[in-house]
Parts: structure tokens; C-alpha cells; sequence
């Protein structure tokens, strides 16, 4: 059995029809142990408050498995700049659609969540999924994130923000990689 722990992003109040909700269910009815929570004020998220919460949830959950989108992606890069306990001893991580800086900027409620800067190795390993036309992201995930972090990056074609608005509900093959690490991601099907 392993244990996932699933971060969601800002203005998300955990819909079911969302892949991470989707997935959730998926890995749960599969025996695993599986954490998803709602993080406090998903409107308007406060970093240390957020930071806090994963503290918490890595503390008491021990996951072996982190899955974070959006904010949460760069909420986890925090996490990890900082030494947040706890995020040493997690087998590896998906970061998918991590927002870029100067998309953070233009919304007052998210700007705190600016990534730190990308000078630490991340613990263990760790892969980046995003829409090759992300409109949070617009730099590229690659090259905002991918490249500096040294992370190995899959750009999916046409996924947008791989979110609802992106017809991100049901997604397998992310399923498919909590199952199998070796697994590629792809887009929906």
C-alpha cells in the first residue's frame, strides 16, 4: 500500500469532476492510502498558512507519493527551498502546471506564491507535466521550471492548465504513473 498525498491550487475547492478528485477516488478504491485536502482559503491562499498545512499533512500522512497542481506545485518548491520537514522522506512527486512568476504577479491573491529561487536540488525524484499552451505559464514549464530545477519535463500538447476549463476530469494515465513510476504521462484520452 502506498500513500499519496494530493495538493491542490488556488481557487480550487476540490470539485469531483477534477482529475485530482477523479483520482482521489481512484487510488483510495485501490487500497492506498490517500490524503486530499482542502487547503484553507483556496480564494485567496496565504503562503505561510498553506506552508503550514503541508507541514501538517506531511507530518501525519507520510506520504511515499506527493502530487501537487498549480500553487500547490509551487507551494511544494517552497516547502522544499525551506527544508520543510517531512519533504526529505517522500519516495518522488508529480508538479503539474506550476504558474509562472509574472502570471503571479498580475493576481494579488497568489503573488506570495512566486517561486523561491532555483538554486536547490529537489530530494527525490521529481516530474513536471504541463500544457505546451498553459496560459498560467506562458514562459513554458520547461524553461520557467524544468530546466533550472534539472526536472525531467513532459509538455502535453494542447492541455492548457489541466484543469476542467482544459477537459482535465478523468485522466488515466496519471493514474497509470502513481501505479507504475515508469509510466509516461500523457494528455487525456
Amino acid at each position: 500500500m502506498t500513500a499519496y498525498l494530493i495538493l491542490h491550487g488556488w481557487q480550487n475547492h476540490r470539485p469531483e469532476a477534477h482529475w485530482q478528485h477523479w483520482l482521489a477516488d481512484r487510488l483510495g478504491a485501490l487500497g492506498h492510502r490517500v490524503a486530499y485536502p482542502q487547503l484553507p482559503d483556496p480564494d485567496d491562499p496565504d503562503l505561510e498558512t498553506w506552508l503550514g498545512a503541508l507541514a501538517r499533512h506531511l507530518a501525519e500522512d507520510a506520504p511515499d507519493v506527493v502530487l501537487a497542481h498549480s500553487a500547490s506545485a509551487l507551494l511544494w518548491l517552497h516547502a522544499v527551498a525551506r527544508g520543510t520537514a517531512g519533504t526529505g522522506d517522500v519516495e518522488r512527486v508529480l508538479l503539474v502546471g506550476p504558474p509562472a512568476p509574472a502570471v503571479l504577479a498580475q493576481h494579488p491573491e497568489v503573488a506570495g506564491f512566486a517561486p523561491p529561487p532555483l538554486e536547490f536540488a529537489l530530494p527525490g525524484p521529481t516530474l513536471l507535466v504541463a500544457g505546451d499552451d498553459d496560459p498560467y505559464c506562458p514562459g513554458g514549464a520547461r524553461a520557467v521550471y524544468g530546466d533550472p530545477l534539472g526536472l525531467r519535463t513532459e509538455l502535453l500538447p494542447g492541455a492548457g492548465h489541466l484543469d476542467l476549463d482544459a477537459g482535465y476530469g478523468p485522466w488515466p494515465a496519471v493514474l497509470d504513473w502513481c501505479l507504475d513510476p515508469g509510466t509516461r504521462i500523457t494528455g487525456r484520452p
